[in-house]
């Protein structure tokens, strides 16, 4: 698999392998090695089963009410910067990026088909994911994970972006429950932040209060009250989107994939 590299500007540490495996040690859970792993992917195999009869029931949906495939893959970058393949189910138009052009998706945005919004709001799409997680290319809890090119972007541009690939993406994560989804630059700081707090404090216990957050989340739970009854760190208060032309750089292109 390929490595990412970050552009120059100027040029910072390339991230490797090496490196991944020293800043995760650092963060090491006191319990054996293999433990957290291996329970966690015992759950996700009674997941993956539970959660067939869904996906399946959704991927009939999306081809029923609009052409294209129903699930698609899209390139993201794991552990150490390692590129792999995501597994979602299509939310958005076939190819709609051809008319909008390349951004982030946004509130009401029209790309989104009447069944993705559902699809989204209650996070059936990110089932696939599941099997992301049997290949061993995610985890149920971590970073969100992105696209080579938006990371290489925002590697130039917000200091300490490459410290979320020191371990595996997840499916859910402290910064996923807490914080909207990215919608410009700033918004991405934010989640970073949120992302170092769980590489510092990973383990059992704060796995286990972001999974329940999820599912508060899910249900549409306020983020102040999730946060306090789970005692998980408060997210700053959201700031008004900058002006910017980085938010034509980004986007959630499944359309061409779908």
């Amino acid at each position: 698999m390929r490595i990412a590299t970050v552009p120059a500007e100027p040029t910072p540490p390339t991230i490797t392998p090496v490196e991944v495996c020293v800043s995760v040690r650092t963060t090491e859970v006191t319990s054996p090695q293999w433990v957290r792993p291996a329970v966690e992917y015992a759950t996700v195999i009674v997941l993956f089963l539970l959660a067939i009869p869904i996906i399946a029931t959704a991927a009939m949906l999306v081809r029923i009410t609009s052409p294209g495939r129903a699930i698609y893959t899209q390139s993201r970058l794991g552990r150490g910067g390692r590129e792999y393949t995501i597994y979602k189910l299509r939310t958005m138009y076939h190819n709609c990026e051809e008319a909008s052009g390349v951004r982030w998706a946004t509130p009401g945005d029209p790309r989104i088909t009447p069944v993705g919004r559902i699809l989204r709001a209650t996070h059936i799409d990110e089932l696939p994911q599941l099997w992301n997680i049997l290949r061993g290319e995610m985890r149920l809890i971590g970073p969100r994970p992105e696209r080579p090119e938006i990371v290489n972007v925002l590697a130039t541009r917000i200091p300490g972006y490459l410290h979320r690939l020191t371990i595996p993406p997840g499916v859910t994560g402290l910064a996923q429950v807490l914080l909207p989804a990215d919608t410009e630059l700033e918004s991405v700081r934010r989640k970073l932040t949120l992302d170092r707090v769980y590489i510092q404090n990973q383990g059992w216990w704060m796995d286990l209060r972001i999974l329940v957050g999820t599912g508060f989340h899910v249900l549409k739970v306020p983020t102040w009250l999730i946060s306090r009854c789970l005692a998980l760190p408060i997210p700053q208060a959201q700031a008004e989107p900058t002006p910017s032309h980085e938010h034509d750089r980004f986007a959630d292109r499944e359309g061409s994939n779908g």
